[in-house]
């Protein structure tokens, strides 16, 4: 008698484009059924419409492509193939069991807002139809219901919420990547390209693809080689835009690419190799610490992109200016660490972490624009935009976060450039019409003598743009600013 085939089971990947360290997909592989994995693109969801939901940046849909199609590469070399299909993801989910006569979907949860609620409605449309749901955590160290004050409110300073997750050890082993996959095979898929994610009119994505590989295999490339190769002097070589030694792992991080846990756990056993890297080990670990603490703020505080954490900045006074605005977006501002960093961003999706916080330091204190035209020109340029860290971090450095910096720092960016980028080699490489100055006017150089400039070949207000504000007086304006409104 030939055996009964059993069941499939979905597995519905959202954040999480990998195959290893994937709990739902474990779960399905070890049930020794056919497994169905599918993506939807969802942006119609009702429970999207009333969640504090924003469609995909441009430098994020354009990575979302990319690491579709390493993934799709990666499944069907275990031998499945992956669904994808544009929708409601209730709908499309549910219709799908019915088609394929599944009787169980798998996916890991994400602890926000937007896809909890998507989450629930796909839980009901499954019940509607009698297939069962399995729900895994894989996305953060810690759940958010384990870091709690005695109230039950999330931590809103980082160093307590830091010293709460180291208390309770490492987190759990990464798991297994599934050694095979039994596809179902007959199914229909959307064409990736009819999804538009890529830019064609204009293709800007040129510099994107230049430097960016997205994908685990590449994600796991970077890590190993992160840690065999640069981490040593990483916890002060970090600060250094001009020799970049910062990781690099954000965006695979930001799509599930590669699990926070498979971080922790390789660095970990780095340091265990290497004690000489430790400091550097604990450093690095800290940045996951930060992008778990943004995300348990996110998942307390779902509206953090348009709502001030301290009610008291409601009332700041945010000017309007255009085209201080746009100069800022274009790297025009005449500041030159600004502008190198504001060019690296529109060339590249990414900027330096020090960088990060000199260019929205300017934005918000120099120009007193607001902290969320910054927030909203990031989401669409970073291919590492995160819901939880891009607005957690530009109301860190307006003031008005949770764990926020004092008020009265204000980075000077002649002299961020200066301590950071010493030799100019930054600048230089972003800003190039001012190659060819001193090194000792590079961050200013509206000090140059005419003879300097005349030999680098640099017209200031012409081949570039003398300081849109004066540092001084800008500096005087925004303390006087914030001393009001916080008084």
């Amino acid at each position: 008698m030939a055996r009964k085939t059993e069941p499939p089971c979905i597995v519905w990947f959202r954040d999480d484009l990998r195959l290893s360290d994937h709990p739902a997909l474990h779960f399905a592989a070890s049930r020794k059924a056919p497994v169905i994995c599918i993506y939807v693109l969802d942006e119609r969801s009702a429970a999207l419409q009333s969640a504090q939901w924003r469609p995909s940046g441009g430098a994020t849909r354009w990575w979302l492509a990319q690491s579709l199609r390493a993934l799709q590469a990666d499944i069907e070399t275990l031998g499945g193939a992956l669904l994808l299909r544009r929708g409601a993801a209730a709908q499309v989910i549910a219709d799908l069991a019915r088609e394929t006569s599944a009787d169980c979907v798998a996916w890991n949860d994400i602890a926000t807002a937007p896809h909890r609620l998507v989450s629930d409605d796909v839980v009901r449309a499954l019940n509607d139809v009698g297939v069962a749901s399995h729900i895994s955590h894989g996305d953060l160290l810690a759940e958010p219901s384990t870091i709690r004050n005695k109230q039950g409110h999330g931590l809103r300073v980082f160093t307590p919420f830091w010293n709460r997750l180291r208390s309770g050890g490492d987190p759990p082993a990464p798991l297994p990547l599934p050694k095979r996959l039994h596809g179902v095979t007959g199914l229909r898929s959307d064409d990736l390209a009819h999804w538009h994610l890529e830019p064609r009119h204009p293709d800007w994505a040129q510099g994107l693809r230049a430097i960016w590989t997205p994908g685990e295999a590449a994600a796991q490339a970077r890590l190993a080689d992160f840690l065999d190769e640069d981490i040593a002097g990483y916890a002060t070589g970090r600060d250094r835009p001009d020799r970049d030694r910062t990781s690099h792992l954000s965006p695979h991080l930001r799509f599930g690419e590669i699990s926070p846990r498979q971080v922790w756990h390789a660095a970990r056993f780095a340091a265990d190799r290497n004690p000489g890297i430790a400091g550097d080990v604990e450093k690095l670990l800290s940045e996951l610490g930060w992008r778990e603490f943004c995300r348990h703020l996110l998942h307390d505080v779902p509206d953090i992109a348009t709502r001030n954490l301290q009610p008291a900045f409601d009332a700041f006074p945010w000017r309007r200016d255009q085209d201080a605005l746009r100069a800022w977006q274009r790297g025009r501002t005449g500041y030159p660490i600004v502008d190198a960093g504001m060019r690296q961003l529109w060339q590249t999706g990414t900027m330096h972490n020090r960088i990060r916080m000199v260019v929205a330091s300017f934005l918000v204190k120099h120009l007193l624009l607001d902290w969320r035209d910054g927030e909203a020109w990031f989401w669409d340029t970073l291919v590492d935009a995160d819901a939880g860290n891009n607005p957690a971090n530009w109301q860190w450095v307006a003031g008005s976060g949770a764990d926020a910096a004092p008020y009265f720092r204000i980075f000077n960016p002649t002299l961020q450039g200066e301590k950071f980028d010493p030799d100019g080699d930054y600048v230089r490489r972003w800003v190039p019409e001012l190659t060819h100055l001193p090194s000792k006017v590079i961050h200013k150089p509206w000090v140059a003598t005419s003879s300097e400039l005349a030999k680098a070949g640099v017209r200031l207000g012409q081949t570039y743009p003398e300081p849109i504000v004066d540092h001084g007086q800008a500096r005087q304006r925004a303390l006087a600013t914030y001393a009001k409104t916080r008084g």
